[in-house]
C-alpha cells in the first residue's frame, strides 16, 4: 500500500470551522474554557467535518474480534474459545458494551478479523483475515501483505460506516491475547522496554505476567521489528484487529468522521495509524486512559488526553462508549446554552 498517497488523501483540519466553534463556545454564558476538553473535543470534530454545526446523530461501535497465536505460550488466563463465546454473545446485544451502547444511544457492529474459526452464526460484519496469527516467538504473526491488507479492510471498513449515516466511530475489540501483541507492537514503536509496557490483561498472577513479558521479549528477538518500520512491526508481532483498528482511524480521517480510542489496544491501533499516515491524528480522540501499565504513555506518545479516568480494562468498546454521553452533554450546552447577549452581561474577553 503506498501509505504517503493515503495520507495525501487526508484532508487538513478546517481551521475556520475550528475558529467559529470556538467563537460560539466563548459566546455561551459561562467562563471562558470552562468546559475544558469537552470544548476542545467538539472543535477537533468541527475541524475534521469542515463545519461548526456539529451534531452526533448516529453512533456505531465497532468491535473487532480476531485471535492470535501467541496464547500457545501461556500468556493468557483463557483459552482462544473465549473469543468466539464473546463473539456471539456480542451478536445478541448482550456483553457490556452492548448493554452500555443502548443507554448511549449508539449500534454496535461485530466483526470478524479473523477468529480462529468462521462464526456458524449470524450478525458479524466479515473482514476476516485467516484463522488467527501465527505464534511470534516462532517467526512472524502474519505477512506484511496480510498486515496491509487489514489496515485496508479497516479503512473500507470506515467508509462503509459513513456512507452508513454515521456520524462517530468508537473502536473496540475482542481477542484472547490481544494485550500480549499490543504491548509488543508498543514496545516496538515506542522503544521502551516490554517490562515497561506489559500488564496483566485480564488478571494474570505475578508468574503469569512473568511468561507473558518472556514472549514479548522472545518475539522481538527472534522476528527484529524496526521501529522505523511500523508495517513490519504490525506483521511481526501484531495482531489482525491491531490492523483492522489502524485502518479505521484512518479511514475515519478521510471522510470526516471522528474515531474514538478504547483503551491501550486501541490506541496502540492508533499509534499505528499515524505512524503510517499522520493526518489520521485529526480523527483520533481519546475516551479514556486504560489501567493497562502503558495506557497514559501511548496517549501521550500521540498527545492525546483522555476524557475519563476511571481505572476501565474491560475492553470491547466499553471505554469509548462511555465517552458518548459526555459529548453528548457537551453538545446540549453547544448548541442550546444561553449566550451572553441573552442575559444581558456583557460577553467574557481574555485577561
Amino acid at each position: 500500500m503506498d501509505f504517503t498517497a493515503i495520507n495525501n488523501s487526508i484532508p487538513a483540519p478546517d481551521a475556520a470551522a475550528a475558529k467559529l466553534c470556538r467563537a460560539k463556545w466563548d459566546a455561551v454564558a459561562k467562563p471562558l474554557g470552562s468546559l475544558g476538553l469537552l470544548e476542545d473535543a467538539v472543535a477537533q470534530i468541527a475541524a475534521l467535518r469542515g463545519d461548526p454545526d456539529v451534531r452526533l446523530r448516529r453512533r456505531a461501535a465497532l468491535v473487532l474480534c480476531a485471535d492470535n497465536g501467541i496464547v500457545a505460550e501461556g500468556v493468557t488466563q483463557t483459552d482462544a474459545s473465549v473469543t468466539m463465546a464473546v463473539a456471539r454473545n456480542l451478536t445478541k446485544k448482550q456483553t457490556s458494551v452492548c448493554i452500555m451502547a443502548r443507554a448511549a444511544n449508539c449500534e454496535v457492529f461485530p466483526v470478524d478479523m479473523g477468529m480462529l474459526t468462521e462464526p456458524d452464526f449470524d450478525g458479524m460484519l466479515s473482514y476476516r483475515l485467516g484463522g488467527g496469527t501465527a505464534n511470534f516467538t516462532r517467526g512472524a504473526a502474519m505477512t506484511r501483505e496480510t498486515a496491509e491488507r487489514g489496515v485496508a479492510y479497516g479503512i473500507e471498513l470506515a467508509g462503509d460506516m459513513r456512507s452508513r449515516g454515521f456520524d462517530i466511530l468508537a473502536t473496540g475489540e475482542m481477542g484472547i491475547g490481544n494485550t500480549t501483541t499490543s504491548s509488543a507492537v508498543c514496545s516496538v514503536l515506542l522503544d521502551v522496554p516490554p517490562e515497561t509496557v506489559t500488564g496483566r490483561g485480564s488478571g494474570l498472577s505475578d508468574e503469569g505476567l512473568a511468561r507473558k513479558i518472556a514472549a514479548v521479549k522472545r518475539g522481538i528477538a527472534t522476528n527484529r521489528p524496526n521501529l522505523g518500520d511500523t508495517v513490519g512491526a504490525l506483521a511481526a508481532v501484531g495482531g489482525f484487529d491491531l490492523a483492522g483498528m489502524a485502518g479505521i482511524f484512518i479511514g475515519g480521517a478521510r471522510c470526516g468522521v471522528p474515531v474514538l480510542v478504547d483503551g491501550f489496544i486501541s490506541a496502540v491501533a492508533a499509534l499505528i495509524a499515524v505512524r503510517l499516515c499522520p493526518r489520521a491524528r485529526s480523527a483520533v480522540m481519546a475516551s479514556h486512559v486504560s489501567a493497562e501499565p502503558a495506557g497514559s504513555l501511548v496517549l501521550d506518545a500521540l498527545g492525546l488526553k483522555p476524557l475519563i479516568t476511571a481505572g476501565m480494562r474491560l475492553g470491547e468498546g466499553t471505554g469509548a462508549v462511555a465517552a458518548l454521553p459526555l459529548l453528548d452533554l457537551a453538545l446540549a450546552v453547544y448548541c442550546g446554552g444561553s449566550s451572553f447577549e441573552d442575559i444581558g452581561v456583557e460577553a467574557y474577553t481574555p485577561i
